[in-house]
């Protein structure tokens, strides 16, 4: 099931572009969808998939910019997929990129980075004036 997901973005859901054979997952953008779980599902399914079938590390590329409540529990998810995976002794990691003007979702990131053992970068992008 080596198959790559690219779910183009909207007003109110993240681009998702995945990279099966560089073990990369991309997210940016909004998600408040009006209904995440069809929308995560095959998010989860593919990082499900992913770490069932291959050894390579995983990297999670966010660039998020505001999630609804549905969207935060759906990240949870992953990110507890990803702890369950780095606990088995998987390379798995998340780098979040920020607008430094958006510090409630430097706060979020950082709320998420607390449950998690593996490496998780938040990192404030360049914002030119």
């Amino acid at each position: 099931m080596s198959q790559d997901l690219t779910l183009p973005g909207s007003a109110s859901t993240p681009a998702i572009q995945s990279d099966w054979q560089a073990g990369r997952l991309t997210m940016q953008g909004d998600s408040y969808p009006e209904n995440s779980f069809d929308l995560f599902d095959q998010v989860i399914t593919w990082v499900e998939a992913f770490l069932g079938q291959e050894a390579r590390p995983l990297r999670l590329d966010l660039q998020l910019v505001y999630l609804n409540t549905s969207s935060v529990k759906a990240m949870m998810d992953i990110f507890d997929l990803l702890e369950e995976a780095h606990e088995s002794g998987r390379e798995v990691g998340v780098e979040w990129r920020y607008d430094p003007r958006n510090e409630r979702i430097a706060e979020l990131a950082e709320e998420f980075k607390e449950d998690c053992s593996y490496p998780f970068a938040i990192c404030p992008l360049e914002v030119s004036t």
